[in-house]
């Protein structure tokens, strides 16, 4: 490939699982199904909570948000890469990579955030029943969505400025299926030094921060559980987190199993990265709902509401 700079530059090309032995049409049916199944799953939470005044709850609220989030984030990569499967093209201009990598830092912050303020809201639940409604109170809770999309917003617009600036002189071949920030800089001939102090910067605001703050929130989440004398209570106020749990397990333990990996363009670190964007907002509604009598009873009110119509 001829050797360009930045003005010169029209488009990568994003490998993908091209590099494997999986059949395009299988992958295609594959992704397209997820993809149609989180679409649904997370419109269905999202009409449930807006139509059920019982779920209208700071944690329902933060749901909803999750699910918003969860949509748009496998949004900015799955359909991409169904476009390509199906038309056999490995190709994405380089506008539509700059606005992808921005959406995607931006939606996957938001997830971050939404994971940790909803353990901060199952901590007040259970450490602190009585003050919960004073403490979790409408201004708060909207507060701390908003103070989410400032950051997630704020940091994606300053990377995305950032990488703007470079130039990519000889390899625009991407190693993933979508157009991963750290893959990128990697093909950057400039300096890329202030991208990646900023990215190390917000690993740690985004990764390290949250995680650590959700992990003190169940620390003493479990440890008022244990103070509960009777076996019935402690089920009651476990299952009460048990959804989130599992949600935040495999939403961190992908994550960092692409961060860790020490090849993430290889098929193991594809596959991590498979989970944390495309299986977890697509498991998301499952967990929620089968495991939250409110919210089933809310689903299948709207549900019975749309065969009603039809």
């Amino acid at each position: 490939m001829e050797a360009r700079n930045q003005t010169s530059a029209s488009e990568f090309l994003l490998l993908g699982f091209s590099q494997d032995s999986v059949p395009q049409p299988l992958l295609f049916g594959l992704f397209l199904s997820m993809y149609l199944v989180t679409m649904l799953g997370n419109l269905l939470i999202i009409l449930a909570i807006s139509c059920d005044s019982h779920l209208h709850t700071p944690m329902y609220f933060f749901l909803s948000n999750l699910s918003f989030a969860d949509i748009s984030f496998i949004s900015t990569t799955v359909p991409k890469m169904l476009m390509n499967i199906q038309t056999r093209s490995k190709s994405i201009t380089y506008a539509g990579c700059i606005t992808q990598m921005y959406f995607f830092m931006v939606f996957g912050g938001m997830d971050t955030f939404l994971l940790t303020v909803m353990a901060y809201d199952r901590f007040v639940a259970i450490c602190h029943p009585l003050h919960y409604p004073v403490i979790m109170n409408p201004q708060l809770c909207g507060l701390l969505v908003l103070m989410s999309w400032f950051i997630s917003l704020s940091y994606s617009l300053t990377q995305s400025l950032l990488i703007l600036r470079l130039s990519f002189c000889t390899n625009w071949a991407i190693p993933h299926f979508y157009c991963e920030l750290a893959k990128a800089l990697r093909l950057a001939c400039s300096d890329t030094l202030v991208n990646h102090i900023l990215l190390y910067i917000v690993t740690i605001l985004l990764g390290i921060i949250p995680f650590s703050g959700i992990l003190f929130s169940y620390t003493r989440i479990t440890s008022s559980i244990l103070r509960i004398p009777s076996n019935n209570g402690r089920y009651k106020a476990f299952s009460t987190c048990a959804s989130h749990l599992t949600v935040v397990s495999l939403f961190y333990g992908a994550g960092l199993g692409v961060y860790l990996s020490s090849d993430a363009s290889s098929s193991r670190g594809m596959i991590a990265s498979v989970m944390y964007t495309v299986v977890t907002p697509m498991l998301n509604p499952f967990i929620y709902s089968l495991r939250n009598r409110d919210l089933k009873r809310a689903l299948q009110t709207v549900l019975g509401r749309t065969i009603y119509i039809q």
